[in-house]
């Protein structure tokens, strides 16, 4: 007798198009990281977002940086703009709770400032007004601090830590353009230490003028008691220390605009003023000056003192 095998069951046909692919998995949102930053997190967030190197992000930010000064204002605009990542996402997944919605304050506050600064370069560009770096960066700055303000009495999640840095820069930004405010013009003056000693009046300049280095004016070799009017300059100097002086028996007049700097004047620490010789001239004590003398200096020190 013999026994038949019982056929085996068929196999399940597979599905119509084969073997379906899996599905990709989600990417995360773009956040700042918690673990993986320097300043903020955004090259972080950007890495995970992406899938490229933290590494390349940052050196990309530094090379902005340089190639025009972009970088910080890049990078502080994602910082504002770009939420921060859970503290430890697991338990955030663990225990979900309830999260204040994030405040629309830096945000509004940057579309403010772009527009602000658009709205200024076109009237710029269609009035003969020609504003300079100081009125876009006080503009920037203005805005700034209004969104700093208008954040502290709006509800929901802020993020004034961006705001602040940003408005820090631009303050900054502001006093360094105030120091070199007409910076264009004092750069003619070229680069190098600069020392004059005219012998005469009619040797004197109406105007020094040096870009970035040391200025030494000496005025105490000229002879005052053949003088019919007073001896009128003016030094106008970007970057560098100033050092004036003046015969011992001139009256001396002196205006002194620096930015950045102290400035000693005859010893009495003053931005300026009527100053009386010490000895006898044509013009001693009647109230009249012997000498005029206008300093401008951006960045640097300004001294002047009796020869």
């Amino acid at each position: 007798m013999t026994t038949s095998t019982p056929p085996l069951p068929p196999y399940p046909e597979p599905p119509a198009g084969g073997t379906p692919p899996p599905y990709p998995a989600p990417r995360p949102p773009l956040r700042r990281s918690r673990t993986d930053k320097v300043i903020g997190g955004v090259g972080g967030g950007l890495a995970e977002y992406t899938g490229i190197d933290a590494l390349l992000w940052r050196v990309g930010f530094i090379a902005l940086v340089f190639a025009g000064g972009t970088g910080f204002l890049v990078y502080l605009l994602l910082w504002l703009l770009m939420p921060a990542g859970p503290v430890d996402p697991d338990a955030a997944a663990r225990t979900p709770k309830a999260v204040e919605p994030r405040s629309p304050v830096p945000g509004v506050t940057v579309a403010a400032l772009l527009i602000a600064l658009g709205v200024t370069a076109l009237v710029a560009w269609a009035t003969p007004w020609s504003p300079g770096p100081v009125v876009f960066l006080s503009i920037a700055l203005l805005v700034v601090g209004l969104g700093l303000g208008v954040g502290a009495f709006v509800a929901g999640r802020s993020a004034r830590g961006p705001l602040v840095a940003l408005g820090v820069l631009l303050a900054f930004a502001v006093v360094v353009a105030s120091a070199g405010h007409g910076w264009s013009d004092r750069a003619r003056g070229g680069v190098g230490d600069r020392s004059y000693t005219p012998a005469s009046a009619d040797a004197v300049r109406a105007e020094y003028r040096s870009g970035v280095g040391d200025t030494e004016l000496d005025l105490t070799r000229i002879d005052l008691t053949d003088l019919t009017a007073p001896i009128t300059t003016t030094v106008d100097a970007g970057i560098g220390d100033v050092e004036v002086r003046v015969p011992r028996s001139a009256d001396v007049q002196v205006d002194v605009q620096n930015g950045v700097g102290d400035a000693d004047v005859l010893g009495e620490g003053s931005q300026g003023g009527f100053f009386p010789g010490t000895g006898s001239a044509p013009w001693t004590g009647d109230g009249t000056p012997e000498v005029v003398l206008t300093i401008q200096s951006g960045i640097g020190d300004v001294t002047v003192t009796r020869g």
